[in-house]
């Protein structure tokens, strides 16, 4: 549809047509960081103007003074097919060019600021060149989508009380073509049969594919992007992508993305400088660039920034169904001094250390996607104790689903790292993390960044000889899925990697063929089934309700009991912690008044690459006949493991 007839005018005989999509509410909403759907208005658009049909363009870029589009449809020739620029200086430029086709590649060459000539890929792209190209690349979806089942009743699989087993992936190393030629890779239709296929039979809930968003340095893993509305086309097209994502869905899995609102690379085809001035990022460098990642920060004050941030999270969870996204680094965004120290940061206007605008977009960010989509989650990589993450934002927290429980992850690791004779003087240290768990709603992570940059692949985290390690290891697990809260598990720590995680080869799948990495993996896939079969282990998971310390006070033998409890009794499930490589014989543990109970899970099991000499088949209460008297199990515990009773 034409807009704004009384001053845009087509001339046809121009190789560049004078036509508009925009309107006025949306410019204003645009600058004032409002415009959420700006993916419909900037970028490439596949349409028929006057019986032509052809591709429309817009892009902002206010300090420009001249742009024209070039590639595949000209010649790559810069001077042929010139953009108007609009004149409500909104630093909007546009205009149709005819006859353009889908699947051309393209870009932007600007006269920018102080007389600059830049060539710049569109910020608004759907599909980009395959690295190292640059281009952006004309794309019109055809997609069909068959995940309407999931799509309706998604909300009660993506609830808090629902069970949360999150399988993290990158997509580039889960496997190869060739696994020492990081320069291959599998396709999106590739993973949509075996990573699909793979995850359900494992019995993960959910997979989070860290970012997909297109970028040009594969040892970024994804997190330094370039591409904001576009999936990388390292593994195919956009639709082959939405197709992956149907994929999961059909088979009842959820799709979470990770998104990188926080910085933006220097790469001379993206954000940075964008028309030869600081357009995306903060002009001045205490705010404006990244430390750590030699990298630049969005301006989280100009409205247009946030307009664009906005739209990119809400377009993959509109245009690509994703089931939520996992935001990266928020703590780089909400402190001006994060990684900066005294005299390379100013405060804000009230003296402290909060970067004030980007808690606003924050909670505006979050305030939108819950609104527009209630039945996803949006998830905060979040590292300090800054309160009220995912608290609502009309009770003044920031909006977030769940926060990443670094806390617990940081202790639980320290706690297993140690010899397990001296496992009785960390116990205050195991048991802290349900000192604060209410604050938040937690998701427990065992992420990527846990296994490289020489942290060790976590079997190598555990003590002990090979057989201790295998059985810390399950003990772990089983710690963890018992645990409240969601949970997330790196591609690899699933089979017990022997070696750090490198982006540049595939996992090592050959260890598979030993018992010891066969039975980690049988264990994870029966604790996802437990998390998905058992109520106590979801259904209270974030109220104080689901959870009950039941013995702490055996330090000296280093055995630990809770109980996970369900909306109806009859539910619940009592976990035992054996941290030591000491049989248990005969150990009592109160159970309340239930006096009947079944072993359900024994990480010492035989099927796990455990001794399976210690179990409970026949558990027999010793006291308690009585209504309402106090119920004493008499149980064995295996050395090294974890036991749950129902």
């Amino acid at each position: 549809m034409q807009r704004y007839e009384d001053f845009h005018f087509i001339d046809t005989t121009k190789p560049v047509w004078n036509y508009s999509r925009f309107e006025g509410e949306d410019i204003r909403n645009f600058q004032q960081g409002t415009n959420y759907r700006c993916y419909e208005l900037f970028g490439a658009h596949y349409m028929e103007v006057l019986g032509r049909k052809g591709y429309y363009f817009a892009v902002w870029a206010p300090n420009a003074t001249s742009i024209t589009v070039f590639g595949g449809f000209n010649d790559w020739n810069k001077s042929t097919h010139a953009l108007y620029v609009r004149l409500d200086q909104s630093g909007i430029w546009e205009g149709f060019i005819p006859d353009v086709q889908p699947n051309i590649s393209y870009k932007f060459h600007i006269h920018g600021y102080g007389g600059v000539r830049l060539d710049k890929g569109d910020p608004y792209a759907q599909y980009w060149e395959l690295r190292p190209n640059t281009a952006s690349v004309t794309f019109q979806s055809s997609y069909a989508w068959q995940d309407q089942q999931w799509m309706q009743t998604r909300k009660k699989n993506n609830a808090l009380d629902a069970p949360w087993s999150v399988y993290e992936v990158h997509l580039a190393s889960w496997m190869r073509p060739d696994a020492a030629n990081e320069e291959v890779y599998h396709s999106y239709d590739f993973f949509k049969e075996r990573l699909v296929h793979y995850v359900k039979e494992m019995g993960f809930t959910h997979v989070e594919l860290m970012p997909v968003m297109e970028h040009p340095f594969d040892g970024s893993w994804g997190y330094q992007g370039t591409g904001y509305f576009a999936p990388t086309s390292r593994f195919g097209n956009p639709d082959q992508f939405r197709a992956l994502i149907d994929a999961f869905h059909q088979e009842g899995i959820g799709v979470i993305l990770d998104w990188v609102p926080s910085h933006f690379p220097y790469d001379a085809h993206g954000l940075f400088m964008f028309d030869g001035a600081h357009t995306y990022e903060y002009a001045d460098m205490r705010k404006g660039y990244h430390p750590d990642w030699n990298s630049y920060i969005f301006n989280y004050k100009r409205g247009e920034v946030r307009s664009f941030l906005i739209s990119s999270a809400r377009y993959w969870l509109d245009q690509f169904h994703a089931d939520g996204l996992r935001v990266d680094a928020v703590s780089s965004m909400l402190k001006l001094n994060y990684s900066r120290k005294e005299g390379q940061w100013e405060p804000n206007e009230f003296g402290g250390d909060g970067n004030l605008e980007a808690i606003e977009f924050v909670k505006d960010l979050n305030h939108v996607l819950y609104r527009d989509f209630p039945d996803i989650q949006i998830i905060a990589e979040e590292a300090t104790d800054w309160p009220g993450v995912s608290k609502p934002t009309y009770a003044d927290g920031l909006g977030f689903g769940m926060k990443w429980m670094m806390g617990w992850m940081h202790d639980t690791l320290k706690y297993f790292k140690q010899d397990p004779v001296f496992r009785k003087y960390q116990q205050d240290q195991f048991s802290f993390s349900m000192m604060y768990f209410y604050d938040e709603n937690f998701m427990l992570p065992l992420s990527h960044d846990e296994v490289v940059h020489g942290k060790s692949p976590m079997l190598y985290k555990m003590p002990g000889d090979e057989w201790q390690r295998f059985a810390n290891l399950r003990l772990l697990y089983g710690y963890m899925f018992a645990h409240p809260g969601a949970k997330l598990l790196f591609m690899g720590n699933e089979f017990g990697a022997t070696s750090e995680w490198n982006y540049k080869t595939e996992l090592p799948w050959h260890l598979l063929q030993y018992a010891y990495h066969e039975g980690i993996q049988r264990c994870i896939k029966e604790l996802c089934h437990l998390l998905k079969t058992q109520p106590a282990l979801y259904e209270n998971q974030y109220s104080t309700d689901g959870f009950e310390w039941v013995d702490l006070n055996h330090r000296e033998d280093s055995v630990i009991a809770f109980r996970r409890k369900a909306k109806s009794p009859k539910d619940d499930v009592l976990v035992i912690l054996n941290m030591t490589p000491v049989v248990r014989q005969g150990w009592k543990i109160a159970a309340g008044g239930k006096k009947q109970w079944k072993e359900i899970f024994n990480s010492d099991s035989r099927l796990f690459g455990g001794t399976g000499d210690v179990n409970n088949d026949q558990i027999q209460p010793v006291s308690g006949e009585e209504e309402g008297q106090m119920t004493l199990l008499t149980l064995d515990l295996p050395a090294l493991a974890v036991v749950f009773l129902r």
